[in-house]
């Protein structure tokens, strides 16, 4: 029997709670721009000029270069619970520095889709069936001078939205693909060191091909960068201000006879596949603030600002760390019936 997908819906539902709010799915895997972290995102997700915790592995690998010693973290958080009741994201991450060499981490992000019905050509209920998609991620950061750090990131994707194809098409609706990062991290040696500048860009790979090479989705490559600033940076009070822009680096086709440029091209074409205003409000952007007392407590705020996904929010964390433990919580107050308002996100850190 001929059988289509009902998928669409479901994509649509993660590209609306990804990182950036893109209104039209241009790349596959769109899961891998949920940015984890309930620090960084109690911070509206400004993150990249910071990175320095085991969240580095995602926002700027760089960052593994100022994180010592063997830490390992997890979050866990219900994705989108106003529109779906069963789906679910964990990322978790180990980090180990390496004497006069930097630090290696590994992370594995997951996202449980939950059950979605089959459907034959007439619209009739088939079998249901699971989805789910998971990256696990090797990355390395260290220093090259007193202050430039950088860091690269090597990903497997695999990608299971259906154990059958649509139609009579050939394939199935799994697939995997490989990608990798790059990022640095450079402290300005003036103002006793206080100002960074992050920039990292991630997901660089080929296509992820579920079908057939003509019809291969581009990977989610995506653009940050930002600053940091210790405004206070004392014994026990210290207040860090952050700022971040986003870009997905994706030049999508302008018919059904092309393909989307490869992520080598896209990395410059998509800066002016349109006109010079629509590619800015495109750029996503983020402002984030935290401060810790006596490396105990910690409070966060942030905003984001997605101009052409229209959507903006205001994000809440709190943070309590006692000896190698340390608890975050965050909390994203959106208008009322965003996707995304009223999620929580917890996270559990330990060092040893």
């Amino acid at each position: 029997m001929k059988r289509s997908i009902v998928i669409i819906s479901l994509l649509l539902l993660i590209v609306i709670g990804a990182q950036q709010a893109f209104a039209v799915s241009e790349a596959a895997v769109l899961f891998l721009m949920i940015a984890p972290g309930s620090r960084a995102a109690g911070m509206g997700n400004a993150f990249v000029a910071v990175a320095d915790d085991p969240y580095a592995t995602f926002y700027n690998p760089a960052g593994l270069a100022y994180v010592y010693g063997r830490k390992a973290t997890i979050m866990h958080v219900n994705w989108l619970p106003g529109l779906v009741s069963d789906m679910f994201y964990d990322y978790l991450a180990f980090t180990m520095s390496i004497e006069g060499l930097g630090t290696v981490g590994i992370n594995v992000a997951y996202i449980n889709m939950g059950e979605n019905q089959g459907m034959d050509e007439f619209g009739n209920p088939t079998e249901k069936f699971f989805s789910s998609e998971y990256a696990i991620s090797a990355t390395y950061g260290t220093t090259i001078t007193d202050n430039l750090a950088i860091g690269v990131g090597l990903r497997f994707i695999r990608s299971n939205l259906a154990p059958f194809s649509a139609g009579q098409q050939k394939g199935s609706g799994q697939a995997s693909a490989f990608s990798f990062d790059v990022g640095l991290l450079y402290t300005f040696p003036f103002l006793n060191n206080r100002l960074k500048y992050g920039m990292a860009i991630t997901n660089m790979g080929p296509k992820i091909v579920y079908i057939d090479e003509a019809q291969a989705d581009p990977l989610p490559t995506n653009f940050r960068a930002g600053f940091a600033f210790h405004l206070i940076n004392q014994k026990y009070n210290k207040l860090t201000i952050s700022t971040e822009i986003n870009k997905l680096l994706v030049t999508p086709p302008k018919s059904e006879d092309e393909q989307a440029d490869p992520f080598y091209e896209a990395i410059i074409t998509s800066w002016y596949d349109e006109p010079f205003q629509r590619e800015l409000d495109k750029i996503t952007r983020a402002v984030g603030i935290e401060y810790i007392y006596n490396n105990l407590i910690a409070l966060r705020g942030g905003y984001y600002f997605d101009k052409e996904g229209k959507v903006k929010y205001l994000t809440f964390g709190a943070g309590l760390q006692y000896s190698l433990y340390s608890f975050d919580f965050s909390y994203v107050s959106a208008e009322q019936g965003h996707p995304l308002a009223n999620t929580m996100r917890y996270t559990l850190q330990i060092g040893f």
